[in-house]
């Protein structure tokens, strides 16, 4: 992985295609009520009709932002208006583009995407041919650390985090929560793959990496796996299918 010289960066209106890149545009999920003006234009029949059904006004605009601007991210590198977008999903519930009739069918095949929001906080990573997946947590002191290491994590992570106490431990928690669960997206196997059946890297200072998978052991080298660091108090990560690949990180903020 090669990682871009620009850092975060106002997202381009019109992305080149990713051949041999992995973008991920991020965006508040706390726009204004002036910037959702025609934003809800964009969505299906069925995603309007779940967006009427939440009960809490800021729910709901969390709602209509997120899918709204995964259409319009998507829609940039397909040229197409993104109310014309459509999806289908994996038996383990992982989305992806279906082209229907319109434009080349190869690009809407290819292009691979995945999305992970929490808190304010909206992640869209996106990619040609290459899986992936994508996690974003907001950190917060009173996780049951122990008890949901415990259940889930490997006997390796658990000693590992078992090192560490206080908000030392809490933030090492959600790193490899985030590392994980972005290695379970971007595999799109759901819960099939047991969270305790590969190890990720948690320790402070200690870079981002899936350290061993079970039962094939040669499956970790196909991936990398990094830390993405996307604001305060938030952790995130990134899962992509094989290597040699740049890193570009954008932002995707509220028309004003």
């Amino acid at each position: 992985m090669i990682l871009s010289k620009s850092g975060w960066s106002p997202g381009p209106g019109r992305p080149q295609w990713p051949n041999g890149e992995v973008h991920v545009w991020r965006a508040t999920l706390d726009w204004p009520s002036k910037s959702l003006a025609g934003l809800e234009q964009c969505l299906s029949s069925d995603e309007r009709e779940r967006l009427e059904r939440f009960r809490f006004e800021r729910d709901s605009r969390r709602y209509l932002v997120g899918r709204g601007a995964l259409r319009t991210v998507l829609g940039r590198y397909l040229d197409v208006g993104p109310e014309r977008l459509r999806f289908d999903y994996t038996p383990f519930g992982k989305p992806y583009l279906t082209p229907g009739l319109m434009g080349d069918v190869t690009a809407f095949e290819d292009l691979i995407f995945n999305v992970s929001h929490s808190g304010k906080l909206l992640l869209i990573a996106v990619a040609a041919g290459r899986a992936l997946g994508i996690d974003v947590e907001q950190v917060r002191a009173d996780v049951e650390v122990e008890s949901i290491a415990a259940r889930y994590f490997s006997p390796r992570e658990q000693s590992a985090l078992a090192k560490l106490t206080g908000m030392e431990q809490v933030e090492a928690f959600f790193d490899c929560w985030t590392r994980k669960e972005a290695y379970i997206k971007a595999k799109g196997d759901g819960l099939s793959l047991p969270l305790d059946q590969f190890d990720v890297s948690l320790l402070p200072g200690e870079a981002a990496r899936l350290l061993e998978t079970r039962p094939d052991r040669d499956e970790a080298r196909r991936w990398d796996l990094i830390e993405l660091d996307v604001a305060a108090e938030y952790k995130a990560a990134l899962a992509v299918e094989g290597t040699g690949w740049t890193l570009r990180c954008w932002d995707y903020p509220p028309e004003q």
